[in-house]
């Protein structure tokens, strides 16, 4: 609880002396402590904290009460998202660790209804990077659009500590930048291709075909193979991956590039029968088994994160939009999701844990202490 305060108390106010009715960290905490227990806007986070004002009264100031919704929404409007951010990134890094080979996996979401067409403002988009050993949010940056997440990503990774881990980003990220600053930061790569860097696609791809139908003859590699079952559908995916690739980079353009693989994921479910098949570049050695697991532990960004953002916080049902509300609001989910997924003393899902913090404060707190 006290790390959580303490950084948070560092915060730059961005109200003039006049209008200071309310500390801004009694504000922040308030705020953090209700969308926890499940507040979605302003007047929720307002109701929440009337209802708790006599234990938030137990270690908060209060000296003008509980702020209006009004005051929460201009507050959050106009607190820099940078040092909000910052502040988030900062106690990120205070309370956890990001362990050795450890897969984190940078991705973007937008948030559908937080534009304002009156305004001219089109829905804002956040790119976050995910632990999935940890399953925390360690930072985000916001982006204008989707074509944006290139400047982005790399604005991100800076101010992270990867090292010893293993960046996952799809084929949007596939930039020789990023790949760079990825290996700056001590950390390995697994980047997926697609048709967006010339010719290094195809070259991967045909290389793959040809070493396929000769079975692999003259091509060192290594091959490892999965099925998973459930609710009647068969998920088999078999990757091949080789360091054969002096012929793709003789150039060293792809800082680190060690290893290519190929990823065929067939899915059967009754008579219905789909295949994909993916092609990564990686600084990894050529260890299928490793570069597969990078690869499915990147889609635990969508599960753990995106999709329970949308289902369990609502994300792309809020209206909230007006100056820099929408960005910091999302930093409140990641910090509320944080320190409902660190729980492991109540074995029950997150909708149930929301609602014992609403319940009991002495829940609430642990929640808080992390």
């Amino acid at each position: 609880m006290r790390t959580l305060v303490e950084q948070f108390a560092a915060l730059p106010d961005p109200r003039v002396d006049r209008t200071k009715r309310h500390q801004l960290i009694d504000i922040v905490v308030m705020a953090i402590c209700a969308v926890i227990c499940g507040a979605e806007g302003w007047e929720d986070i307002e109701m929440f904290a009337e209802v708790h004002q006599a234990w938030f009264e137990t270690f908060l100031e209060l000296p003008n009460g509980i702020p209006s919704h009004d005051t929460f929404r201009r507050v959050f409007a106009r607190l820099e998202p940078e040092e909000f951010g910052g502040r988030f990134l900062a106690w990120v890094q205070e309370v956890t660790s990001v362990t050795q080979g450890q897969v984190v996996a940078i991705d973007g979401k937008t948030l559908r209804r937080s534009h304002d067409r009156a305004g001219g403002k089109a829905a804002i988009h956040m790119v976050s990077a995910w632990a999935s050993e940890n399953r925390m949010v360690l930072g985000q940056v916001k982006t204008d659009a989707k074509s944006n997440e290139i400047t982005a990503i790399p604005e991100l990774l800076h101010v992270l500590e990867l090292t010893g881990c293993i960046v996952t980003i799809d084929a949007m990220g596939c930039q020789r930048d990023i790949a760079t600053t990825i290996v700056d930061q001590g950390a390995d790569y697994v980047l997926a291709l697609k048709g967006n860097q010339g010719t290094l696609h195809t070259d991967v791809q045909l290389f793959f075909e040809t070493a396929q139908a000769t079975g692999f003859k003259a091509v060192p590699h290594t091959f490892h193979h999965t099925v998973d079952g459930e609710h009647g559908r068969i998920e088999t995916r078999r990757c091949w991956a080789t360091s054969d690739i002096a012929w793709l980079d003789p150039e060293g353009r792809w800082p680190g590039l060690t290893s290519i693989a190929m990823l065929e994921a067939t899915r059967e479910l009754g008579a219905h029968t789909t295949t994909d098949v993916r092609f990564f570049i990686t600084t990894l050695p050529p260890e299928a088994q490793t570069i597969l697991h990078a690869v499915r532990s990147h889609w635990t960004i969508e599960n753990s994160l995106h999709w329970v953002l949308d289902i369990a916080f609502r994300e792309d049902d809020s209206r909230i939009r007006k100056g820099h509300a929408p960005q910091n609001f999302a930093v409140l989910r990641h910090i509320a999701l944080n320190l409902l997924k660190q729980d492991t003393t109540l074995q029950r899902g997150l909708k149930s844990k929301r609602l014992k913090a609403g319940w009991d404060h002495d829940y609430l707190l642990h929640l808080l202490r992390g």
